[in-house]
This record gives C-alpha cells, sequence and structure tokens, in this order.
C-alpha cells in the first residue's frame, strides 16, 4: 500500500495552488511521484470528505495527469506496478459515482485515459460494474455511471470501422444496451414526477443531457440492433424533449445556455446522425422533426443564449435538404418564407454581435472566420442556404437575389448592405471552400467580380465606410481570393496593405490574414500571384508595422493572443526569402523579444507554431549569409529556454539548433555546439517523447560535422545507446534508422566496427519480436543503404558476416522472405535508388552470392530488372515551404514539425543522373574487371527471359 505521506502530499496540492510558492510545491510533488503508491494515495485525498474541496480537485487533477503520463509505455506495457493498476480499476468508478461533477469530470479523463490502453480486454469488468451501479432514481450515481461510460465511449466518435472497433462495441451493448434504454426511461418518468421540484427536475435533466450524449457515443460507428427495435419509442422521447419546455429550467443570463439549450442541441446532434446514417430505419420518424425545427426557427429569439440551438438546427434542416424530405422547399412559395422567416434573421449581424466586434475582438474573428470550431448562427445559415442551392440552384439563385438587391437599395443602412453581402456569398460559393485557395467554384447565376467592383472595392478604399462593412470587403477578398485575376489582386493587395495601418483591431487582422493568403497564393506555373518585387521593397516598413500590432500590448498573454499576425509575419519572411538579409536584425530583434516575453508564459499554441516558423525562415534565407550573427544572437534565448525547461518550445528549440548549425556554410562545430552535444546524448533528455524527433534532427546535424570530435570524446558508444532506446520502440523505430543511417555515413568506419554486431541484433530481434510494416520497410532499407556502399568497406558480403555472427546463415530467409519480395514497395526516391545500386552492386561484387547463394544471384537479377522497368524519378525540386495546415497540428502532445527546417530530402548517388545507363555501364565495367565473370553467371543462371531482358543492359 501508499508509502507516500498522505498529509505531507495534501499540503503540497495545497501550496501548488498558491502562485508564490507553487514551483517548489510542483517540484516536491515531483519527487514523489516516484515512491510506490503515489497514486493510490491520491485517490485517497480526492475520495476524502475532510480535505477541502479545493485540494480534492487538485488531488483529481493530479491524478488524470499522472495516469496519461504513466499508465503504460509506447508499446502498451504498464508502467506501473501490477497491484497498483488493479487497485486503481477496483476503486476508480466507485469514487467516480460518489464525487461531486467537477471532480468527476477529471476523473473521468483519468478513465479514459485508462481506457485507450486497456478497454476492453483487459479491464473486462467494467460494463458490468456500471451496470451495477445504475440506480432507478439517484441522478447523481446515475450521471457518474454516465459520465464515466461517456468519457471511454466517445472514442468510437472519429474512429474508422475496424474488426476490433466492433468486437469493442459489440461487447459492450451486449451488456449495456437494454439497461441504457431502461435508464433513458427512468429518467423520462423522473422528469414527469418532478415538474414541480425545480431542483430535482434539474437534476433529472442533467442526466438526460448525458444519455443522450451517450446515445449518440452507442451509435456513431453502427445502428444499435437494441435501438433499431425500439426506434419509434426512441423517436417518440426524442421529440418530446425537443418540444419540452418549463419555467424552472430557463435561465435569467440572455447570453448563457442553460441544461435546456443543451438537451435540445444533443437531440439536433443525434438526430443528424440519423438523418446522415440511418436514413432508411429513421426516414418514417423524420416529419414530425422537420415541422418541429421549422416552427423553432420561425418563433426563437435572437437571444445568443440560443445560438447553439440555432445552429444545431440549422445544420439539421441542413441534413434534411440531402435527403429525398427536401421537395417540400422547391416551391417558390415555401423558399421565400424561409429566407425571410429564418435565412435573413440569422444572418443579419444582432446588437450583440457588434458589441463583440468592439468589446473582444479576437473572439469576434475567430467565430467569423470560416473553419472555426465554434458554431456560430451566420456560418449554420450559410450552410443552410448551399445545401438548398446544390439542390435547387435556379430556384434558390433567383430568389435570394431579390432580397440581395432589395437591401443595397437600402443605401443608407450598413446593416442591410452587410446582410446583402453575406447572402450574396452564401449564394455565390458553391462546394467547400479550401484553407489554400478559398472558394474554387462560383455559382453561375451570379457575377462574383461585378459584385466585387460594384459593392466592395468602394469600402475598401474610403475610410468613411462603417468598421464591419471594411471588414466585410477585406473578407470577401479573402473568401473569394482564387476568381480574382492577377490584376485585379496587385490592385487590391495594396489596399490590404494599407488597411494594415488601420487602428481598428478586427479591420487590421484581417488585412493581415488576406495579406498572409495572398502571399502564399500561386499561379499554374508555381509563381507567386504577388511579384516578389511589390513585396520586398516596402517590407521592412510592413514587418515593422506587423511587430509594432503584435507587442503593441507588452504582456505575455496579450502578444500571443492574436496568432494571425506572427502567421502574416511568417509569411512575409517566407515570401521575401532572401530580400530578408537586408533587414536581418531588425526581424532577429523583434523575434527574440517576443520570444523572451511569451516564455515566462506560453498560452497560445499557433502563435507560438508561427513564431518558431518565423525564426526558422529567418534562418533558412539568411542563415548561409549571416550565421556568425544568428548563432550569437540566438544562443541566449535558446539556451534560457532549455535550462529553464519550457516544455511547450523545446522542440522547436531543437530544430532551430539543427537549422542553425546546416546554414553555416563552415560546417564545423563550434564550441557552443560540442557543448550542447554532450547535452543532448544524456538519456534523460530522450525520457519526453516530444523530443525526440527533433534531437534527432538535430544530432543528424551535428554528426557530419563533428565525427571526428565525437570519436575522440568517446560520444559514440551514448549515440548508439539512443539507437537501441530507439529502435526497440514501436513509436520512434523511423527515427533509430536516420540516427544509424547518418552514423554510419559519417563516423570512420574503424571506429564502428566493433558495434556492427550489436546493431544488426537489436534490428533483427525486433524484426521476430515485434514487426511492424514500417518496421520492416526500414529495415529493408537500411539493408540496401548498406549493400549499397562497398567504398566504405559495406556491401552486401560485409552484411552476411555480420548477420552470420548473429545467427549463422540468418540471412538466407531474411533475404528470400523479406528484402527481395517486399523492396519494390519502397516509397521513397532515395530509398528505391539505392535499392538499384545495392541489387546491382550484389550481382557484380558479392563474392557470398556467386559461392554460397547461386539461386539468389538469378532472384536478385529479376528484382533489379522490376525495379527499372519503371526506374525511380527524383520528385520535382522546388524550394516552395509547403503550408502546415495548424488544424491538423496536434499541439500540446510533443512534437510539430517545423517546415521551414525540414532536412530537404538527399539524393544518396547524386552522381548517378540515369539509373538505367549507370546499371548497364556498371555491369559491363564489374565483367571486365572479373574477366567476363557477369556473362558467364548470366549464361548460367539465368533463364531466356530473363537472360533477355538484361542482355539489353550489357550491350
Amino acid at each position: 500500500m501508499a508509502t507516500t505521506d498522505i498529509p505531507r502530499l495534501s499540503h503540497l496540492l495545497e501550496a501548488s495552488l498558491d502562485a508564490r510558492q507553487s514551483k517548489q510545491a510542483e517540484q516536491a510533488i515531483a519527487q514523489e511521484q516516484s515512491k510506490p503508491g503515489f497514486s493510490l494515495s491520491l485517490l485517497q485525498i480526492v475520495a476524502s470528505d475532510a480535505a477541502t474541496p479545493t485540494i480534492r480537485l487538485a488531488g483529481a487533477l493530479y491524478f488524470k495527469n499522472f495516469v496519461k503520463r504513466n499508465w503504460v509505455d509506447e508499446d502498451g506495457n504498464y508502467k506501473l506496478p501490477q497491484d497498483e493498476v488493479t487497485a486503481i480499476k477496483r476503486e476508480l468508478i466507485g469514487l467516480m459515482v460518489s464525487v461531486p461533477p467537477n471532480i468527476q469530470s477529471q476523473l473521468g479523463e483519468a478513465i479514459s485515459a485508462i481506457a485507450d490502453s486497456d478497454f476492453w480486454e483487459r479491464w473486462d469488468t467494467l460494463v458490468d460494474d456500471l451496470i451495477f451501479r445504475i440506480t432507478p432514481d439517484n441522478t447523481a450515481v446515475n450521471n457518474g455511471v454516465l459520465r464515466v461510460a461517456h468519457s471511454i465511449f466517445k472514442r468510437w466518435r472519429p474512429l474508422f470501422r475496424s474488426d476490433e472497433l466492433f468486437t469493442e462495441i459489440n461487447h459492450v451493448l451486449s451488456k449495456f444496451g437494454a439497461p441504457f434504454l431502461q435508464l433513458m426511461e427512468n429518467t423520462d418518468r423522473l422528469i414527469t414526477a418532478s415538474q414541480n421540484d425545480p431542483a430535482k427536475l434539474k437534476d433529472a435533466f442533467g442526466t438526460l443531457n448525458l444519455a443522450i450524449k451517450l446515445f449518440y457515443d452507442l451509435s456513431c460507428q453502427d445502428l444499435p440492433p437494441v435501438f433499431e427495435d425500439n426506434i419509434a419509442a426512441i423517436a417518440a422521447l426524442l421529440h418530446k424533449y425537443l418540444v419540452y419546455d418549463s419555467p424552472a429550467l430557463h435561465t435569467d443570463d440572455e447570453s448563457e445556455s442553460g441544461i435546456l439549450e443543451y438537451v435540445r442541441a444533443g437531440i439536433f446532434e443525434t438526430l443528424i446522425l440519423y438523418i446522415q446514417k440511418y436514413e432508411d430505419v429513421f426516414g418514417p420518424q423524420l416529419p414530425q422533426f422537420v415541422e418541429t425545427s421549422w416552427s423553432f426557427l420561425m418563433t426563437v429569439g435572437l437571444e445568443t443564449k440560443y445560438d447553439i440551438l440555432v445552429s444545431r438546427a440549422l445544420q439539421f434542416l441542413t441534413a434534411v435538404v440531402g435527403t429525398s424530405h427536401a421537395d417540400a422547399f422547391n416551391n417558390p412559395d415555401v423558399l421565400k418564407q424561409v429566407i425571410e422567416k429564418v435565412v435573413l434573421p440569422n444572418l443579419t449581424l444582432r446588437e450583440s454581435d457588434v458589441e463583440l466586434f468592439e468589446d473582444e475582438p479576437i473572439e469576434f474573428i475567430r467565430r467569423d472566420l470560416e473553419g472555426s470550431d465554434s458554431d456560430t448562427r451566420r456560418r449554420a445559415t450559410t450552410n443552410f442556404v448551399r445545401a438548398l442551392m446544390a439542390r435547387f440552384e435556379d430556384l434558390v439563385t433567383t430568389t435570394a437575389k431579390q432580397y440581395v438587391d432589395a437591401f443595397l437599395a437600402n443605401s443608407g443602412n450598413w446593416q442591410a448592405k452587410d446582410t446583402a453581402i453575406y447572402l450574396f456569398s452564401a449564394i455565390a460559393a458553391k462546394g467547400a471552400a479550401t484553407a489554400a485557395q478559398g472558394v474554387l467554384t462560383v455559382n453561375p447565376g451570379v457575377d462574383v467580380l461585378d459584385f466585387f467592383q460594384k459593392h466592395i472595392a468602394g469600402d475598401l478604399q474610403t475610410d468613411t465606410s462603417h468598421p464591419i462593412l471594411k471588414v466585410d470587403a477585406i473578407k470577401y477578398i479573402y473568401v473569394f481570393r482564387s476568381q480574382l485575376s492577377p490584376d485585379l489582386w496587385r490592385a487590391a493587395f495594396s489596399l490590404l496593405v494599407n488597411n494594415l495601418a488601420n487602428p481598428n483591431y478586427v479591420i487590421h487582422t484581417y488585412a493581415a490574414i488576406a495579406v498572409e493568403r495572398a502571399l502564399f497564393m500561386t499561379d499554374e506555373q508555381r509563381q507567386p500571384i504577388i511579384p516578389k518585387a511589390d513585396v520586398a521593397g516596402s517590407s521592412k516598413d510592413l514587418l515593422t508595422h506587423l511587430f509594432k500590432l503584435i507587442t503593441k500590448n507588452t504582456a505575455p498573454e496579450k502578444i500571443q493572443e492574436n496568432e494571425f499576425l506572427m502567421r502574416c509575419v511568417m509569411r512575409v519572411l517566407i515570401f521575401i526569402r532572401d530580400g530578408v538579409v537586408p533587414i536581418t536584425d531588425l526581424v532577429l530583434k523583434n523575434l527574440i523579444n517576443i520570444l523572451n516575453v511569451i516564455r515566462h508564459n506560453p498560452s497560445n499554441p499557433r502563435f507560438q507554431y508561427y513564431l518558431f516558423e518565423s525564426i526558422g525562415a529567418l534562418i533558412h534565407f539568411a542563415g548561409p549569409s549571416e550565421s556568425a550573427k544568428l548563432e550569437q544572437d540566438l544562443y541566449d534565448p535558446f539556451a534560457k529556454i532549455l535550462a529553464e525547461d519550457i516544455l511547450e518550445f523545446i522542440p522547436y528549440v531543437f530544430q532551430l539548433f539543427a537549422a542553425l548549425l546546416e546554414s553555416n556554410p563552415s560546417g564545423q562545430l563550434t564550441d557552443y555546439y560540442e557543448q550542447l552535444l554532450g547535452v543532448v546524448i544524456k538519456p534523460s533528455v530522450w525520457e519526453t517523447r516530444g523530443n525526440v524527433p527533433a534531437l534527432v534532427r538535430l544530432i543528424t546535424a551535428m554528426i557530419p560535422r563533428g565525427a571526428q570530435s565525437i570519436v575522440a570524446n568517446d560520444q559514440l558508444e551514448p549515440i548508439l545507446g539512443i539507437f537501441q532506446k530507439l529502435v526497440s520502440s514501436k513509436v520512434n523505430e523511423v527515427y533509430s534508422f536516420e540516427l544509424i543511417e547518418c552514423v554510419i555515413s559519417f563516423i570512420p568506419a574503424q571506429a564502428l566496427q566493433q558495434y556492427f554486431i550489436t546493431i544488426i541484433q537489436l534490428m533483427l530481434t525486433r524484426l521476430s519480436q515485434l514487426k511492424t510494416e514500417m518496421f520492416q520497410q526500414r529495415f529493408i532499407a537500411f539493408y540496401h543503404f548498406i549493400s549499397a556502399r562497398q567504398e566504405k568497406g559495406l556491401g552486401a558480403d560485409f552484411f552476411i558476416a555480420v548477420s552470420d555472427q548473429v545467427q549463422h546463415d540468418v540471412f538466407k530467409p531474411l533475404y528470400l522472405t523479406i528484402i527481395l519480395p517486399e523492396t519494390q514497395k519502397l516509397a521513397r526516391y532515395s530509398d528505391r535508388k539505392t535499392a538499384v545500386v545495392s541489387f546491382t552492386k550484389t550481382l557484380t561484387d558479392s563474392q557470398a552470392f556467386v559461392d554460397r547463394y547461386p539461386k539468389g544471384w538469378g532472384l536478385t537479377c529479376q528484382r533489379l530488372l522490376e525495379l527499372l522497368i519503371n526506374p525511380p524519378v527524383p520528385s520535382a525540386v522546388d524550394d516552395i515551404i509547403p503550408d502546415q495546415d495548424v488544424d491538423e497540428v496536434g499541439f500540446g502532445v510533443g512534437f510539430t514539425q517545423l517546415n521551414t527546417c525540414k532536412k530537404p530530402p538527399r539524393d544518396p548517388f547524386p552522381e548517378i543522373a540515369d539509373l538505367k545507363v549507370w546499371v548497364g555501364q556498371y555491369l559491363k565495367d564489374a565483367n571486365t574487371r572479373h574477366n567476363g565473370r557477369i556473362v558467364t553467371l548470366v549464361q548460367e543462371r539465368l533463364g531466356a527471359d530473363v537472360k533477355a531482358a538484361l542482355g539489353e543492359y550489357l550491350q
């Protein structure tokens, strides 16, 4: 049992909540973590009624984070002792159903983390345990059960179909389906019985809210048979609560949604799922819901507390438009009603939106931008109109245009014009907008450019327009950016740059967003649509102004609030390329100032990412001529980040160090880098998973420049120790090969000689015990990497000799079952080219293939010819830095790749221009070198077809 001192731990948890003591308290708690039973001590504190609510909550938070980090390793093995694992699983569910909701949500996340690795095979009692705890009417216990269930089953929502997934779902449904429906029925009864008791009614609605989330979880992959059998009763229940109302559930605050709104929004979400996936079964139930949502949208108020509900109702109708039930909308009178009663009220800006624009501009921008997470009425309405357009294009276009024209005619009213622009944009765009190019296809029934010139351009040029119309104008360019001709773009671009100087936060931010996308866009020849000369000349002023806007408020959280400005800085630097050299000082000073401030309180991962990409761009383009300056100035801020252990920044810093090193034309390891190498080969640095790819990136930049000193300073063994750790892990297997291939390429062969047996042994052990598709592919590429490098004293015979020392003749099955048949699957150009060289040199120079493996010689010849049917071709070389979709980036989980610091793909044999010509010449030269041996082997060992095919190369 726990040897942790519980009173002391409680005291430390309390201290961790006090800003003055938190740092020391967290360090002390970190030391406690290594003691046996630490996690169970935390649970005892969480369970104790004697502890204060804040200490219990702090305990739950630490427990959640501890479990996330320490439950299993990368290969799924427990990191905690088995008795502790068993005790946690035994105690956790009972504890979760008995604690207050704020603690429940923390424990729920911990359970979800455990379930990720253990459910269901290693935790097959969980579902029975949950069912056992369900009660007819105890909402506190039932809510706990439903929270646990939701925390586990919501994992199914984004997953792709697989046999394992469906086995798990069927395991759950076979036990949980019927009791869950019974719980929904009981909750319905409880709500009816609690009409006159507001507190009980709210509790019962809390249960209903969780039950509807869980209903979605259980239905998200396939329609459960138990739900299909009861579909009419379930639909009746959902419909009942879609129209249900009670004054006891209303909130006083007009801006805050209450439990009633969340339940109804959850029902709409479920209905969308059922229409999209199970229309054949659910179709007969649909008309009642369409009618209800229709009358709801016609009568609902404009208060912001209803926004989530209006968005979901519109999303539901959008889904209906995609089904056979859409024909009701194909009628001019109905459509007019739709536009007047639903579309226009929800497209029109409300007073609360204007207040948001003025008081919380960054929040306004995030909600307004396409692709933002938050559901707004405007976005949901726009999507609804576009869905109608896709079905009934002509009718929707002609009807909507009448309203656009009428609103534009109301010349003195900026709100009317704003609504007209939104409605026009909704009918003008076809299909989804892309992050890179905006709207690609437009409605042929409207003229996007004519509308721009008549109604939009003026607001961009004048200072007298209402700020929101200015934003509309910039956003119109941003959305329809692919439709503008290069000439129009050049005119618009200077107007956008001018609007960066506008003091209004939303206007200059939207201008930055549009400028950034304009600089990213290219024509068919991959040339920028804005000429580089137009930007390079004014880049100093442009960047100075952007830095001023970013640092206007000097608090760390305010500086990093606006990632859109930082993204614009990044794009300007990437766009002007070496045009940054004359202003290196200015840019470097500003980037370092920003970095020095935000490192004290990193709060916006997107801003941080764009900041580090900006530093990467500066190194990339100014490094070759300014490397000494960059190294000198960046050393201090980077060293502080490492010294202060700022986890979010460290993987970026390692990548930037690698880029700095590679951009330095002298190519020597300075004293500083030699010291840094001593730090990065310490095992502790490699413990943090997010550091690994960045450390490999750095160490493989150091090895070529410091091979001699690495050997002289006895640093080779620690580096090989890192390889050993990486190669044994599924998560890091790719990086292990990057590291070892770099070591073999640059460390003198004699220094490596004694280690080769261990290197091959580690790989063969992995292949036999834990083979993954990726590991096998990298191993095959590694074999060819060795086999193709005879000039380094390696080659096929060397590999065979080493593998013989691991296990006699292990090479034969390895070559026949893995290397030969699977080489064709190698995808990367460098690997395929290396394989051609490897097979060719095996045929010409391997003694083992002449004496020991005579059949293997013929088979190798066949595989070589197969590779040469479609010889590998390098991908077109361009130095365009790709755009990273930040929504795809997994912030907070460790490593994020910096595109400005990516290693360019390296041609392993640059001297070989045409592989087919080289193979023929190499075979002929080898034949001469070996006194006609190759021709003799061809005659003796090849069938007629292969002989003829190879003959073409030998002629």
